[in-house]
Formats: structure tokens, sequence, C-alpha cells
């Protein structure tokens, strides 16, 4: 096992490939710091033809860095889709990157950019492990009255089901609010709210999931940046039907082209607040629907575990927007929610927000899923 030569420490290089993008952090498993952090932008064009491609920026970034092949423990790839068999942080071999493949037809804009790059990593990485850590894992063993649809067994028999996505950051986030309220995560009922440009939520009770909003693929839920979040199934039907759409245009329709993007022509919740205060009511219709949809799921969660101890906001928008945070909590009062508008309106990094005399806690805790896959990493190969 190669320890870091500089700091003496283990390392961990986190790969993030999307399809036009491929985000690195060299981290530090044991401390939490990031010593090199990174983006490849415009992957598939000119600029950078393709994975490959990327990964020799990265590894030119990383040498300016002293970071060489022989300093780093372990590569992790965060890979969105896992299916029924990858439940856990996973060693990636070839049946495993095969795996990961055929699982697209589940994640069809996230999985093939995840297996380009891990298939990249291993060629320029040959000695170093390369691990395989899955959204979708800490939801595999969600009861099965949440993780069912209703339709003929035949069909759920061969796998569909929900399977939520975020997990990493969920699970990453529940341990951290145990750890900042200083109470054992078992003794813990929580709401995780995962609000980026996408969106999920979670209920986690004794730090296992009870329930989640994203579904077979990571369309179902929330409201986010492109996608729409929950449908009448009916409504695609109808689509396909009327709307002079096949399968694949309906399928950009919903993944790129509707949620915040669609209803308000921004993803961006910071442009569409701005949009508001000018006076623009498609902004701030987009902004009813998605806080709408936010409480909906929340006052459904604090039924699912009846009653929670913390309600805890994340990721870009939870954790730097007070605005939405409020919005998605104004009114809650006779449901134990008591906000503290000034400390909703201050402060940085893990924080109470809720008022002292609130029966429920609610929190704000950045998440960190590069770290998380980093730990994963390491404590499955034995740094």
């Amino acid at each position: 096992m190669v320890q870091d030569s500089t700091s003496g420490g283990t390392l961990a290089l986190v790969l993030n490939a999307g399809s036009s993008s491929l985000k690195y952090q060299v981290v530090d498993p044991a401390s939490g710091v990031a010593r090199v952090r990174g983006t490849v932008e415009r992957i598939g064009t000119g600029d950078v033809s393709d994975h490959d491609a990327a990964l020799e920026l990265m590894r030119a970034d990383l040498q300016n860095h002293d970071v060489s092949a022989a300093s780093l423990t372990v590569i992790g790839h965060r890979v969105v889709h896992g299916g029924p068999d990858l439940v856990a942080p996973t060693v990636v071999d070839d049946d495993v990157l095969s795996e990961i493949d055929d699982l697209a037809r589940l994640a069809p804009l996230h999985n093939p950019p995840a297996a380009a790059g891990i298939r990249s990593a291993r060629g320029h990485y040959p000695d170093v492990p390369q691990v395989a850590a899955f959204d979708t894992a800490f939801f595999a063993d969600l009861p099965a009255a949440a993780a069912t649809y209703a339709l003929p067994s035949g069909l759920t028999s061969s796998g569909l089901r929900r399977y939520g996505a975020h997990g990493i950051s969920h699970q990453y986030v529940a341990a951290e609010v145990a750890a900042f309220l200083d109470v054992p995560i078992d003794d813990l009922d929580q709401i995780v709210l995962h609000l980026g440009n996408g969106a999920s939520a979670s209920a986690i009770s004794g730090g296992r999931p009870v329930e989640t909003s994203m579904g077979l693929t990571p369309l179902e839920g929330l409201v986010m940046g492109t996608r729409a979040g929950d449908l009448d199934p009916g409504l695609l039907l109808h689509l396909l039907r009327h709307g002079d759409l096949d399968s694949d245009g309906l399928e950009d329709v919903l993944h790129h082209r509707s949620g915040l993007l669609g209803m308000a022509g921004t993803t961006d919740l910071r442009d569409l607040l701005d949009a508001i205060d000018r006076r623009d009511e498609r902004a701030k219709a987009a902004y009813d629907v998605y806080v709408h949809r936010v409480r909906k799921y929340l006052g459904a969660y604090l039924a699912v575990l009846g009653g929670a101890d913390v309600v805890t906001f994340t990721a870009g928008v939870g954790e730097h927007s007070p605005r939405v945070r409020a919005g998605c909590l104004r009114g809650l009062e006779r449901l134990g929610i008591v906000l503290d508008e000034a400390r909703n309106e201050a402060g940085a990094g893990a924080r109470r927000i809720s008022a002292d005399d609130s029966p429920v806690t609610v929190l704000v805790v950045p998440t960190n899923e590069e770290l998380a896959i980093a730990r994963q990493a390491v404590a499955l190969v034995g740094g």
C-alpha cells in the first residue's frame, strides 16, 4: 500500500465523470483536506476529445502538484446506479465495469460517462486500485413498502424497484448530523433535504433510510434544475401518443428541458430569485412549485417517521439559500418546526437554524461526497 510521500498520509483520487466534464479531487481521508481539486470541461469537443484526453489534462495538473501514481492509495469513482447487486463500494474489475455499463438502461445520462472515466483511469493508473461508490447503495435495503412499485409481480421481479440516488450525500450528512448534535445516530430520526441542481429527500431512522424521493431512476421526486420530479405516468403516455415525441425525444424533455429550466428558463436558483424580485411571474410560479414540492415531501416524511428529531438542508441550494430554506419551512410550527430567521440568514458551515424552543431541530450541514467516497474507497482497499 502506497502512502503519500509528501504528507505522510494516505491519499485518494476521487473522480466524478460526467458526459461533458470530469471533476477530480485528491483527498486525505483522515484529515478531510483536499490537496488538489479541479474540473476538465467541454469533453467531446475540439478542446477535449474524450475522457482519455480529460484524464491526460488531470494527470498533468496532479503532477504540477507533486501527486504521482505512486502517491495514490486508491482511485474512487462516483457511479450513480448500482442496480440490485452493486450495493456497496466495490473494487472495479472487468465484470463490475460490464455491469456498470449494463445499468446505463437505468441511468442513461450518468452511468456511461462514469464507465468511460473508470476505463480511462484504469489505463492511466493501471497499478492503483479502482473503487466504485454507488449513489444507490445507501438505499439498497429500503423497506419493501417504500421500495416496491404497485406493478404486476412479473415486472417487479425483474429488478424494477425504487433505488433512490444521492445516497453518498445522504449517508454522509446523516452521520455529520449525529456528530454535530453529539447524539448516537441510532437514536435519531432524520429528514435530509439535498437541494442542488439535482434534488432529493430522505427519511432516515437509526442511521438507515426508510424512504427517499428518487425512484428507479433519478427522475422521480423533487423539482430539479432540468428534471420535473414527480409526474403522472399518464402524462408521459399522453406525450408519446399526442405530443409528437418518440422515446428519445421524451427522454430529452424529462432529463434536459423540464424542472426550473422548463418553467422559468434558468436552472440557477440565484437567477430565479433575482427574477422574482423583478416581478417575473414565470419565475415566481416556478419557485412556488419548487418549494411546494419540498414541503410536500417534508410533511410526508414526518408522517413516515412518526415525527423527526432533526431536519437538515444540504447541497448547493440547501446550504446557501436562506430564502429557499425559509420558504420550505414557513408555517410549519404546528408540525414542530420553528425557524429562527436570524440564524437562517447568518453563518457558514454546519449550524443550527431552528429556534431554541423548536421541538424539531433544523440544521444546515455541508455535504462532501468526495470525502465520503475517499473514505469508503480507502476503507475497502485497506489504506
